[in-house]
């Protein structure tokens, strides 16, 4: 196991953000806005649940009339730094997050 401190030496083990419960997100975006590392974005969803694709930010993509709603999508997950931002921000915990020293490589 792998030992990570902070810059006083204080113990700390690092959460990487690994998914988001797309049926319980609200695609608010809070969690994107506190993320300095990419890790998430918006995606559109259809009536049936299909992730139809990511949304551009300043754009204002319909998918061709598909569109029901944005839901947030770890597509980057090797970004996260384990810092918690996002959990600490989400107003529907629905971000699942698993200790450094479980993730495998």
């Amino acid at each position: 196991m792998t030992d990570f401190t902070t810059r006083d030496g204080s113990v700390w083990m690092p959460e990487y953000l690994v998914s988001i419960d797309g049926a319980t997100c609200i695609g608010c975006g809070r969690c994107y806005k506190v993320c300095s590392r990419d890790v998430m974005h918006l995606h559109g969803v259809d009536d049936e649940g299909e992730i139809l694709g990511k949304c551009e930010e300043g754009e204002d993509e319909d998918f061709d009339g598909e569109l029901n709603r944005m839901i947030m999508v770890v597509d980057q997950a090797g970004n996260c730094i384990g810092c918690g931002a996002c959990a600490r921000v989400c107003p529907k915990n629905c971000q699942t997050h698993v200790a450094a020293d479980k993730v495998a490589a």
